[in-house]
């Protein structure tokens, strides 16, 4: 496994990621747990989870996954996006978080995470609140490093003049949607965290199954497809989408690689990229992920992936969470 600074911090994380979405949803418990083991064995130390992802289920699985392993994890997680309806039920005011760190550690089994993320900006909530909260629970030992998520780029660049300013804990990575069918980042998002050392943790790498190839040449999707199990997925499927994953197959082939690896690797030879989070449902799936981190791209296939998906740079992000 390779393994990179997360930003210009000196936190060593896995090139490869998992991401945790599916845990307690679409992945029962116990191949969850195998899930866990299996990146661990193959050296995928960088864990994401989220205090919502399946109605905070994903953290308790991890909490049993890790448990005599915790050390070999850098685990992160997420809170801001809404946990109930009504007061305090979102957002990043210092009650939230703290009442959501404290539900985290104890659902994850653990007196610190690696990583917490706000999940989304809050403009109900002073920045300084947010950055003044997060830096008490870096004083505290219950957070070792802080970092955002669906920031845009003058959100992100605020929070960081405010830290400066204040003295307070950096956010040092930036959790957004990237990917060959979604390169919105590179406009403002990608140059701002070169600059400033901000690690980017791409999510949606493989843009919910499209570059997979796995929605190219037939007209139903296939069995168990995001596409089949979420019917709202069906408005990403456009032909120029589909289109760009056949693309991607055509180049894939000639590297003897799948269209996944390639879109991976792809990520990964990114600059800011510090780990790309993919997830499964099953171990097994993630023998195919791991070949992205050896696979390399001469400046030919570069060109070519550019090429194919140069008209992604611009548009509405694949993904974007925001509050109401």
């Amino acid at each position: 496994m390779k393994y990179n600074r997360l930003g210009n911090s000196g936190l060593q994380v896995s090139a490869l990621g998992l991401g945790t979405n599916a845990f307690g949803k679409r992945a029962g418990q116990q191949a969850s747990i195998d899930i866990v083991h299996a990146a661990l064995d193959h050296g995928i130390n960088f864990i994401d989870t989220a205090n919502i992802y399946a109605g905070s289920e994903s953290e308790r699985i991890i909490g049993l996954a890790l448990e005599g392993r915790r050390q070999e994890a850098v685990l992160a997680t997420k809170a801001g996006l809404p946990v109930h309806e009504g007061p305090g039920g979102s957002g990043s005011s210092r009650r939230h978080l703290i009442q959501e760190l404290e539900g985290s550690l104890r659902r994850l089994k653990t007196d610190y995470v690696d990583l917490y993320q706000i999940h989304t900006f809050d403009p109900y909530t002073p920045l300084e609140e947010t950055l003044r909260t997060l830096d008490d629970m870096v004083s505290a030992g219950k957070v070792r490093y802080i970092g955002a998520s669906n920031y845009a780029a003058w959100e992100l660049m605020k929070a960081l003049g405010i830290s400066e300013l204040r003295n307070l804990a950096k956010y040092v990575s930036i959790q957004c949607s990237y990917s060959l069918a979604d390169r919105t980042p590179e406009t403002q998002l990608l140059p701002l965290c070169l600059d400033q050392g901000i690690g980017i943790i791409p999510y949606f790498p493989l843009a919910g199954g499209i570059l997979t190839g796995k929605y190219g040449g037939s007209d139903a999707p296939p069995a168990g497809s995001r596409a089949q199990t979420d019917p709202n997925f069906s408005r990403f499927l456009s032909k120029d989408r589909i289109a760009l994953g056949d693309a991607a197959g055509a180049i894939a082939a000639e590297l003897a690689a799948s269209p996944t690896v390639l879109s991976l690797a792809w990520l990964m030879h990114q600059p800011a990229v510090s780990t790309v989070i993919v997830g499964a449902t099953k171990a097994a799936q993630l023998q195919e992920s791991i070949q992205s981190v050896t696979l390399a791209l001469d400046a030919d296939s570069l060109h070519r992936l550019d090429e194919a998906s140069r008209a992604f740079r611009h548009g509405e992000p694949f993904a974007y969470y925001r509050l109401p």
